[in-house]
């Protein structure tokens, strides 16, 4: 009896890893080797002309000792990521309470709220860069028509970077998808016990929603400085990283060095920095979240 069971599992077994083998396949060939080449490379110098050299830590000193765009471009995304993430955060939870109504028509709304966040990135930066247009954009129309003169936006070293922080918004949609579903997780009776106390809808918001709401709240964070600290098409589209390197965003000068400069050990060297810096803020937010996260169920 237990010779048949162990050749059934084994059988279970085989039959499971064939399964998935494409899987395992297509990571070892497009994600697993690729990784290990990046990390092997950060410690070359290669120009894709000539072998790759072996030149150990120079790449990394040479970043953080010698290399101006390197501070500029994180310091670019770390003002970016500080400003995006919870306006968006903000805006996109404001959104899912708005739609957490059963009025007419609420999923022709969701639908609506939710579309932008599928559009093509190329295709919503050639949109901003034309809303941005401090000649004939709707932006500065608008804003004349209450006699406000509009900044040149995009063409500003002051204004470029609040202009794409502006334009991140485009996208809450998506974390109010998540937020949405969230809000119609939490169980009614939390809402009913607490008007019978005579919490008032402030109260109920505070007490009730937020932190029925903080593992949803900490998953659209964490993604949110994950994806603004990508962030690559709007500053290479709508300005090139200008003017005057205004919004050389972390992968922009990534992108710069290893197909402009040529210089592909030192790009490598440069994405494996961004991969640690995504790590330890997200370890970060993790660790700091231990006391403000309420995951239903749990005692405490």
């Amino acid at each position: 009896m237990s010779n048949g069971l162990s050749r059934l599992r084994k059988k279970e077994a085989i039959e499971f890893y064939l399964f998935i083998s494409p899987w395992i396949i297509g990571f070892l060939l497009f994600l697993g080797g690729p990784i290990v080449a990046s990390a092997v490379l950060s410690f070359t110098d290669w120009n894709l002309l000539n072998p790759p050299s072996w030149v150990g830590v120079d790449n990394y000193l040479t970043i953080f000792t010698d290399d101006d765009m390197f501070w500029q471009s994180l310091k670019v995304t770390a003002i970016y990521t500080g400003a995006s993430v919870p306006l968006g955060l903000m805006l996109s939870l404001l959104l899912a309470l708005l739609l957490n109504t059963e009025v007419r028509g609420v999923r022709l709304f969701r639908t609506i709220y939710y579309l932008p966040s599928v559009m093509s990135g190329v295709a919503v930066a050639l949109l901003w860069s034309w809303l941005f247009n401090p000649d004939f954009g709707l932006v500065n129309h608008l804003l004349g028509l209450f006699g406000i003169p509009g900044p040149t936006w995009l063409a500003s070293e002051t204004w470029a970077l609040p202009a794409m922080i502006i334009m991140s918004l485009w996208g809450a949609g998506q974390s109010m998808l998540i937020f949405l579903a969230g809000l119609q997780g939490i169980p009614q009776q939390l809402y009913e016990a607490a008007e019978i106390d005579g919490a008032s809808g402030w109260s109920r918001f505070v007490h009730v929603t937020l932190p029925m709401l903080s593992p949803v709240i900490l998953f659209n964070l964490i993604m949110g400085i994950i994806g603004s600290f990508q962030v690559f098409t709007q500053g290479y589209i709508m300005t090139n990283g200008g003017p005057n390197n205004a919004t050389l965003f972390y992968v922009l000068n990534l992108y710069n060095q290893a197909f402009r400069n040529l210089r592909m050990g030192y790009a490598s060297a440069l994405a494996w920095i961004l991969f640690f810096i995504i790590l330890g803020l997200t370890l970060l937010v993790i660790r700091e979240s231990r006391e403000r996260v309420y995951y239903e169920g749990e005692v405490r």
